[in-house]
């Protein structure tokens, strides 16, 4: 299965819900195939973030709730664990840096998800751009990373543009 992963910035803790409300809707329409996804919401002055796995989008999710796990654990949870756990973690980032998910990624998503907004992490394919687009309009989403081509990239923030 090839799909892009990608992540999506929200300016509110309930935005990233939406989306995927959004993302199930035009999947039904099959105009788009949603692999996998999970969100991430940190209401206001909360000490940490909420994270879900997304369910029903899919008959089995392709990624699975140890790699949702592991990954939240990575960018949002570090700084609180053990030595021990974190070499465990340093090894697992390691392995994946050859799908994009490398310190970079971690760190421009720990630095622009914070209090008062929502990330969604998606693994889709097949995407009729132009009518996800329509359908994304008025949600503001910021895409904060992708495993896009630069090319790819740029044709995505033009599409989402406002």
């Amino acid at each position: 299965m090839a799909g892009t992963l990608t992540v999506w910035k929200f300016p509110t803790p309930s935005g990233a819900e939406t989306a995927l409300t959004t993302l199930n809707d035009l999947q039904k329409q099959e105009l788009i195939t949603v692999h996998d996804a999970a969100t991430v919401s940190w209401p206001e002055n909360a000490k940490k973030p909420k994270t879900k796995q997304a369910n029903n989008l899919t008959a089995a999710g392709a990624l699975g709730g140890t790699f949702w796990g592991m990954l939240f654990g990575l960018i949002f949870l570090v700084p609180l664990l053990g030595a021990a756990v974190g070499a465990a973690m340093g090894a697992l980032t390691g392995s994946l840096g050859d799908v994009g998910i490398d310190d970079e990624f971690i760190t421009s998503v720990r630095d622009k998800v914070t209090q008062g907004t929502s990330a969604l992490f998606v693994l889709t394919s097949d995407a009729t751009l132009d009518r996800v687009h329509e359908a994304f309009a008025g949600q503001s989403p910021e895409l904060i990373s992708t495993n896009l081509s630069h090319e790819q990239e740029a044709m995505l923030h033009d599409v989402f543009a406002d």
